[in-house]
């Protein structure tokens, strides 16, 4: 006898004993190996208890020796524990509250079946070992039709759930419901491995009373079989959906889910109120603009303005005289600063607009400076950018040529407000910029010079790298955040410079303006148009080449470039 203790869990009441409960299961060694000559062949036994549950298990002899047939039955009362310990079903949480556990205690186990039988024991040492628990006790006729009335009556209450569906039920699909599936739902089985389970196996040996006994158990037996052979699954037909009560509503939460985001790559078109509105205010911008020039024009008719007109023309002669002309640096100062500034308002909005850099630059000596590849182009350009205006001012004050771009009279300003109201009027003020500039344009050239210029190396010096880090009292005297807010207005103004530069060179004589600027003669030629066309198209080419392949290689020569 070998003894198997069950692994005991937590109790089913709150105090309880663990479940399930303390006791020893006692199972024969040579028990665990089938029986060789054993066969799925249910048959009716006595009208005992433990008959009752052995036939039950499914697992018969398939014939039956003459002279064990006459032979007494073993005990079965000894057998009867061991059995029913053995085929002890675990029970789970009841199906309703308050109930009992399901299933019910009276249901045979179903994997039963599909288990070889072990063989009962009595405690006598003449019972045979080797005679399996559901042996069929051949008798008379009479016995058998005798056994056949009970072992029905007690099979028939186990056989009739699995021969009405055949199919496990569980909890219900809303409150107060039968379980689901319904009763009446049959599951599609394989034919040919369902018929060799349900086939009886009728032994030319036993009488006909035990085969109309085994026939009455053989639903429940087979339907059993079927739900724990392996080789024949229940396949159910999922080609309709099973019939349900729907408990659950859309919400107004899914109709208003947002739409997910387009990709940063992906450029959003307006849409036509966008458009409209866009034609509107270009519309309204050219009235006002008409209007502007209706009401200037008819301001400069009145005869105290023809007066002002007269007293200040625009420009003033300057304290010093000055050479007339241009000289070749000028020319190319002008080249460089242009080719310059094109690039850093390019370089800057990128720095501005880049969110997460791909490519870095890592000074040497000094891992903690790591910034990205487009900031480094940025600030190198404006390092060339300081140091050809350095050289531009210190050129400015040798040769006397500062005395066109720094007001040396108080009349600078009533010329330049006479010059603003002429070029609203459509008037042009006469262009002597091969002698002198204006008063306007003279402010306009200072100021750009001496003052937006510096402004924008001290906030983007602030705002760098090169900024001393120690300097503390330095660092809260000027603090960081008054740079980042002047540096961007600074560079639109210089936008804004540059656009009204370019229209006032185009509106008031191109090709001798460009000659002023390009070729360094006053005449009328198509030689600084073509030199303007070629820096143009050196200016595109570096906007192009504006890239990490181009630029990496230039940026090793300077510090580490990396990427992320």
């Amino acid at each position: 006898m070998a003894t198997r203790m069950l692994r005991r869990g937590l109790p089913r009441v709150p105090g309880g004993e663990p479940w399930p409960p303390a006791d020893a299961v006692a199972v024969d060694a040579a028990a665990a190996e089938p029986e060789a000559g054993a066969a799925p062949e249910p048959v009716a036994h006595a009208v005992t208890p433990a008959a009752v549950a052995a036939v039950d298990t499914g697992v018969t002899t398939g014939a039956v020796d003459p002279a064990r047939a006459d032979a007494p039955a073993p005990p079965t009362e000894a057998a009867s524990p061991a059995t029913s310990g053995a085929l002890r079903i675990r029970r789970g949480l009841p199906r309703v509250s308050g109930g009992e556990p399901w299933p019910p205690s009276q249901t045979p186990a179903a994997l039963a079946a599909a288990a070889p039988a072990p063989h009962t024991t009595t405690a006598e040492p003449a019972a045979e070992a080797a005679s399996p628990v559901s042996t069929a006790m051949a008798t008379a006729p009479e016995a058998a039709a005798a056994s056949t009335a009970p072992s029905s009556a007690v099979a028939e209450p186990e056989a009739q759930p699995a021969a009405a569906g055949g199919v496990r039920r569980g909890l219900p699909r809303v409150v107060g419901g039968d379980p689901w599936p319904p009763a009446d739902t049959v599951p599609l089985v394989r034919t040919a491995a369902g018929s060799a389970l349900l086939e009886p196996v009728a032994s030319e040996s036993t009488p006909a009373a035990a085969v109309e006994a085994t026939a009455v158990e053989t639903p429940a037996a087979a339907a059993t079989a079927v739900a724990v052979a392996g080789s024949a699954p229940a396949i159910a037909d999922v080609s309709t959906p099973l019939p349900w009560t729907r408990t659950v509503w859309n919400g107004r939460a899914p109709r208003h889910i947002l739409a997910a985001p387009a990709p940063a790559t992906v450029r959003r078109r307006p849409t036509w109120t966008q458009a409209i509105g866009v034609l509107f205010g270009a519309a309204a911008l050219g009235v006002l603009a008409g209007a502007a020039i209706a009401f200037v024009r008819t301001l400069l008719s009145f005869p105290f303005m023809q007066d002002f007109l007269a007293a200040f023309p625009g420009e003033y002669e300057p304290a010093i005289a000055v050479e007339p002309g241009f000289s070749p640096w000028i020319g190319w100062q002008h080249f460089f600063n242009m080719f310059l500034m094109v690039l850093i308002i390019r370089s800057g909005l990128q720095v501005r607009t880049e969110k997460r850099p791909t490519v870095f630059w890592t000074p040497r000596g000094n891992p903690k400076g790591k910034i990205s590849l487009n900031l480094w182009f940025h600030q190198s350009l404006d390092i060339l950018w300081l140091v050809n205006g350095v050289i531009f001012v210190v050129l400015l004050f040798v040769t006397g040529h500062w005395v066109r771009i720094v007001p040396t009279s108080w009349e600078v300003f009533p010329n330049a407000l006479s010059a603003a109201l002429q070029y609203v009027s459509f008037d042009w003020p006469h262009e002597n910029g091969w002698n002198n500039y204006n008063s306007l344009q003279q402010l306009a050239y200072f100021a750009t010079v001496f003052i937006a210029a510096p402004l924008a190396a001290i906030t983007g010096f602030r705002m760098s790298g090169l900024w001393p880090k120690k300097a503390e009292k330095l660092s809260k005297a000027y603090p960081v955040e008054w740079a980042r807010a002047l540096h961007f207005p600074i560079m639109l103004y210089f936008v804004a410079f540059i656009i009204a530069h370019v229209a006032l060179v185009m509106l008031t004589g191109f090709l001798r303006n460009l000659n002023h600027m390009f070729a360094a003669q006053d005449a009328v030629t198509w030689t600084g148009f073509w030199v303007f066309v070629l820096s143009l198209v050196v200016i595109a080419i570096a906007w192009v080449a504006a890239r990490p392949l181009v630029l990496a290689p230039i940026a090793k020569a300077f510090g580490k470039v990396s990427g992320r």
